[in-house]
């Protein structure tokens, strides 16, 4: 279930609502904020070391005048709880289908990016009728280890374990959270203007890396851990055996391996897509240019 707090936030809602979920056991508490009135949205935000519902804040303000929109953290990121616990597709999956069953009444649409787009993608497969439209943004099915490793290899495991230590894994995770390699991470495949990196940005994005247990969530993604599918054709499978419908958005500028499996994934029959702006945070980085393409596609359904 899910009980309303009254924490001010800057992001989508006047309050930050929080919903009390667990996991084995685990009882986690997940941050996320709904605004607006009609059709329900839920905004999914990618994966990654700086994960949080903070990054789909631009494109919900501008939805909010139409559809009910509601922006949530995955357990593991953003400002959810973030125990020492094995960050994996099972516990992703289950919360998401737990959160939208208590959530919602009918079924929603869902825009979600990056490796949340693969994740909202098994979800509408596996239970159907649960949503009306799918907007994938950026989607992406890999994580920057195992694409650099060309696959999932037995040692990512290994680091991914190191990191979760204490001691040394607190260490290595902060040699790749400083503002300086952040910058770098983000002006090579997170955004297309590197102007847009501003020290308040990259501030931000610094201090969601620092919250006791960040590390656990990040190593897991980092290292493949978090990988929704394990190749392309699972994910091609999934999306053509969707009757709802579904748009595959590609950032224009997105890093060559990233494009390739984006556009498998629109060349599936009647799936509608769109190339704008952008790379792997174009979610984040160009809101409008995004905002202008979903809309027509749910008001024509």
């Amino acid at each position: 279930m899910s009980n309303p707090t009254s924490t001010p936030s800057p992001t989508v809602a006047a309050t930050t609502s929080t919903y009390q979920w667990s996991w084995q056991g685990q009882p986690l508490s997940i941050a996320y904020e709904t605004a607006g009135t009609g059709k329900p949205i839920l905004l999914l935000p990618a994966f990654s070391t700086v994960s949080s519902r903070t990054e789909m804040s631009g494109l919900a303000a501008l939805l909010k005048s139409q559809f009910q929109v509601t922006t949530v953290d995955f357990p593991g990121f953003g400002d959810s709880a973030r125990p020492r616990l094995d960050y994996a597709p099972p516990l992703s999956r289950q919360f998401l289908a737990d959160f939208i069953r208590d959530i919602y009444t009918s079924p929603v649409t869902i825009i979600a990016a990056g490796h949340a787009a693969g994740y909202a993608l098994n979800f509408a497969a596996t239970v159907p009728n649960s949503m009306s439209e799918l907007v994938l943004v950026a989607p992406t099915w890999r994580g920057p280890l195992p694409t650099m490793a060309q696959g999932q290899k037995p040692w990512l495991k290994g680091v991914r374990e190191l990191i979760r230590t204490p001691i040394l894994g607190q260490f290595l995770y902060q040699l790749t959270t400083t503002p300086s390699f952040l910058a770098f991470m983000y002006r090579r495949h997170v955004y297309a203007d590197a102007n847009k990196l501003t020290p308040d940005l990259l501030t931000q994005k610094r201090q969601l890396t620092q919250q006791p247990g960040a590390r656990f969530g990040a190593a897991a993604f980092v290292t493949g851990g978090l990988d929704p599918y394990l190749d392309r054709s699972e994910a091609i499978a999934h999306l053509q055996s969707l009757t709802i419908p579904v748009l595959v958005a590609i950032g224009q500028s997105s890093p060559p391996k990233s494009t390739a499996e984006m556009q498998a994934l629109a060349t599936v029959p009647n799936i509608v897509s769109h190339t704008l702006p952008g790379t792997l945070g174009m979610h984040e980085e160009y809101p409008t240019e995004l905002y202008e393409v979903i809309l027509p596609f749910l008001t024509s359904h």
